[in-house]
């Protein structure tokens, strides 16, 4: 056997990922909705775990990016589902077992989960056994896996299973009812009356007749008469039934546990191409970002906000997209404009793409390029809390201060139009203090605000603008780009906090 252990984690470094924190900052980037689509119909699985953890490790990511490189390959795919397709089965059954009351039929879905289960990796060794692999992962996989399906252990289940099936198909017997007397007797080959009736009566048919028979209802659990019968049966072909009892506890742990880990976590990347694929039919562009650890020089190209991205899609409404870039000594990008304009989605998509790329999973965007955070921080809008015993504005400080004081020259930080709950004054005079702070702690970030002197504090801060349709400043684009900030969104904030935007004005007037 090889030294393969985990299909998303380097070998060495294999790590069990049971223990599951949701990051502060999921709910904020909208990547919740993001786990929620990717998770359905998976629940089997437990994926949420694997994708809280991002990785920190350049070489990390790349294990992973070659996995997914691999996957997007049509007869590696097509391998890999038919085997988490037949691995569904099993689960399918085994759950099914688990509901159930009568052991006899407990054992017979058992059975049929083991026989899945059989199938569904003899058959995968075979598939993977005939094509190309680039990735470590899946090849040290391959090599594993094509070593089980010959060991010793795997082929006695085999044949294990099959000889207990065929013994029990060959159980025949025959039921006499009179009345509410059921017995129960060997076959010795009675005719079968169905067929006898049938020809009695074929004769008296006169084209297409009315069929009056009655479908009886098809439960998974027995009734109380057919686990009574199956007992009787068992008295008359005790070895058979013996048998399937050692079967059962002899293979009580048939699964082969890196069988079982592999089942799951490649279930991470299917998931998430299922979720891309229909993006991608739209023409939106994914790509494997060039991660590091040392340079926060970062850019992407035609980049959106996945979890809005797969709302708007289903929806078949339009997809904006939009680019950034950090050079140099740049850090921050100081997004300003009218509200409802993108800044938002804008900043969103900078926190998923970090969170992404530290998944080792394709990014939305071309030409991606991004820094490996050791954290993330969002610092979004929060509705006052009765247990805190704070204000809406004495909460955003006590927040802001956490999060710088926990903050590295390495970690990312998202606000979003911060402080606006206070009057402008206070605004302009606490964002640009904690601007200063972001700038010395020289962490990575986007500063969505309506303060436009933040964006030329220092020359690691970059200006942003949400664009209108030029001509019609009520018409909003979604794109933002970089632009010095005009004042029109410090204007803006007055009129709305006045109540003296056009919509609020046309709504008095027309009163």
């Amino acid at each position: 056997m090889t030294e393969f252990q985990s299909i998303l984690f380097e070998p060495g470094r294999a790590e069990v990922a049971d223990i599951d924190v949701t990051p502060e900052y999921f709910a904020d980037l909208h990547l919740d909705l993001v786990l929620e689509s990717l998770t359905a119909g998976r629940e089997t699985y437990n994926l949420a775990p694997l994708f809280h953890r991002r990785l920190d490790r350049v070489e990390a990511v790349l294990y992973r990016q070659h996995v997914v490189r691999d996957l997007e390959r049509e007869p590696v795919l097509s391998a890999v589902r038919a085997f988490a397709q037949g691995m569904q089965r099993m689960h399918e059954y085994l759950g099914l077992m688990h509901k159930l009351h009568y052991q006899r039929q407990k054992q017979r879905w058992f059975m049929e989960a083991v026989l899945a289960y059989c199938d569904a990796t003899a058959d995968f060794a075979d598939r993977l056994a005939g094509v190309e692999l680039a990735s470590r992962g899946l090849s040290s996989w391959r090599e594993y896996l094509v070593a089980y399906a010959r060991s010793r252990a795997f082929v006695s289940l085999v044949s294990d299973v099959h000889e207990r099936l065929d013994a029990l198909g060959k159980v025949h017997y025959a039921i006499h009812t009179k009345g509410n007397r059921v017995r129960v007797s060997t076959y010795e080959g009675e005719p079968d009356m169905s067929e006898e009736i049938a020809r009695t009566f074929a004769k008296f048919r006169e084209g297409a007749a009315k069929d009056y028979r009655v479908r009886f209802p098809e439960y998974a659990e027995m009734n109380h008469v057919e686990a009574q019968i199956l007992d009787l049966v068992v008295r008359l072909h005790p070895e058979t039934f013996a048998e399937i009892d050692e079967f059962c506890a002899r293979h009580s742990r048939y699964v082969d546990d890196r069988v079982k880990r592999f089942d799951r976590e490649v279930q991470l990347y299917l998931a998430y191409l299922d979720h891309i694929a229909p993006l991608k039919s739209r023409g939106l562009a994914f790509s494997y970002p060039h991660v590091s650890t040392e340079t926060k020089h970062e850019h992407v190209r035609h980049t959106f906000d996945l979890a809005l991205a797969a709302k708007l899609a289903a929806q078949d409404q339009p997809i904006v997209s939009n680019d950034f870039e950090l050079t140099g000594p740049e850090r921050i990008l100081v997004v300003s404009g009218p509200n409802n304009g993108g800044k938002t989605t804008f900043a969103r998509t900078f926190g998923q793409l970090h969170h992404l790329a530290g998944l080792g999973l394709p990014v939305p965007g071309e030409n991606a390029r991004l820094f490996l955070p050791d954290q993330i921080f969002t610092h979004f809008e929060r509705e006052e809390s009765i247990e805190t015993l704070r204000g809406k504005f004495e909460d955003e400080l006590f927040r802001i201060h956490e999060i710088l004081e926990n903050a590295t020259a390495n970690s990312v930080l998202i606000m979003n139009e911060s402080f606006g709950s206070t009057t402008l004054h206070d605004a302009v005079v606490v964002g640009t203090e904690v601007m200063r702070r972001i700038i010395v702690l020289d962490v990575l970030g986007v500063f969505v605000t309506f303060i436009d002197e933040l964006s030329v504090l220092a020359e690691s801060t970059v200006s942003m603008m949400s664009t209108v349709v030029p001509g019609d400043p009520a018409a909003r684009t979604f794109k933002v780009v970089r632009k010095p900030a005009d004042g029109l969104a410090y204007a803006a904030a007055i009129a709305e906090k006045y109540g003296l935007t056009y919509e609020a004005l046309r709504r008095r007037l027309a009163t």
